[in-house]
């Protein structure tokens, strides 16, 4: 029998009997099935954190890369569709680690019985999306499948950046006393999508945020350079789930002043009624950033500057302590634990 180094057989703790809907949804439970399967068996050379995208060198060429796949339902809503989410959110996590999106791959999954007219219309949405990102679409692929099989639509994406320099996204490099920056008010896409579903007898005057956030990005880059420490785009999960993962991966504490994040009061209502969490509810045009304190009020003023980025504001700091936890403050002095999200609250979401 062969002898295999123990340092060569991957550790895996995924432990759930199966698969259920909460391990698509960004928080808990996928943070469960990424890292304690698809990493320890796929990713097993990896160091450090995983991110939006990963960067690579080809020769003397630096390059970053991430892979995307969208099953939003309704296919189309207010302020937006499956086709421009997939270019959207796509060019939003090469953006968020540091990386301009250069070309885009992408494949379609179609149900048997889609209506002609619909694809188009995606197709349409897709290739309006590419050419207001600057991103070109340079392939892909496409499936069909029976009826019943893929609720219409699934889109899958890779995408290819090329990284900024002067900056270096890591986690690893957060240090206490950085402040904590959000483009915009949050939870509109998460609310646009429950209302669009018309399960619920609610109205509000509310479109999805989904949007290329490069532009707001690179204004920021440019204004704090070396400054900007972590980015990521909040989505499933939302503002609570990301800002966890942050205090878990860099080992410090975070804390926000809960009444500073911005929130349309459409979606807050909406919450209020539906016993949700703003912090918890994806978003699609949105981005956080840790800044080094020298650099915050450059990197806001460069953000608020930017179309799309007049509500931007910072919202906290990181804290030495307590390790690995969100603290929401208010205005009074009173303080809540944020967690990440658990369980599947608004499935199909992006």
């Amino acid at each position: 029998m062969p002898i295999v180094s123990a340092r060569l057989v991957p550790r895996v703790r995924f432990k759930d009997p199966q698969i259920e809907m909460a391990h698509g949804a960004g928080g808990k439970a996928s943070r469960r099935l990424v890292e304690g399967l698809f990493a320890p068996l796929l990713l097993d050379s990896r160091e450090g954190p995983l991110g939006d995208a990963a960067h690579l060198r080809l020769g003397p060429t630096d390059l970053a890369v991430t892979a995307d796949s969208f099953v939003v339902n309704p296919l189309t809503f207010p302020g937006g569709s499956i086709g421009e989410l997939a270019v959207n959110g796509t060019v939003n996590d090469l953006a968020v680690a540091g990386a301009r999106a250069e070309g885009l791959v992408t494949t379609f999954i179609l149900e048997a019985g889609l209506p002609g007219d619909v694809l188009e219309a995606e197709v349409r949405a897709m290739a309006r999306a590419a050419r207001q990102a600057g991103v070109a679409i340079l392939g892909g692929d496409t499936k069909v499948v029976e009826h019943g099989q893929a609720d219409r639509m699934y889109i899958t994406t890779t995408g290819i950046g090329r990284p900024l320099s002067g900056v270096t996204i890591d986690v690893r490099s957060v240090r206490p006393g950085d402040k904590v920056l959000l483009s915009g008010p949050v939870g509109d896409h998460g609310i646009t999508i429950l209302l669009a579903r018309g399960g619920l007898d609610l109205e509000a005057d509310l479109e999805s945020d989904t949007r290329s956030v490069w532009p707001m990005v690179e204004t920021l880059v440019d204004a704090a350079g070396a400054g900007v420490r972590w980015m990521r785009d909040p989505t499933r999960g939302g503002v609570a789930t990301s800002l966890n993962e942050l205090a878990r991966d860099c080992g410090l504490g975070v804390s926000i002043l809960e009444d500073d994040v911005p929130v349309h009061n459409a979606v807050r209502g909406a919450c209020e009624l539906l016993g949700l969490d703003p912090l918890h509810i994806a978003n699609e045009g949105q981005f956080l950033a840790v800044v080094a304190p020298e650099h915050a009020t450059a990197a806001l003023r460069a953000v608020q500057s930017t179309p799309g980025g007049e509500r931007a504001c910072i919202i906290g700091e990181i804290l030495p302590q307590p390790a690995g936890t969100v603290l929401a403050m208010t205005r009074y002095g009173a303080s809540r634990v944020i967690d990440m999200l658990v369980g599947d609250p608004l499935p199909r979401i992006c």
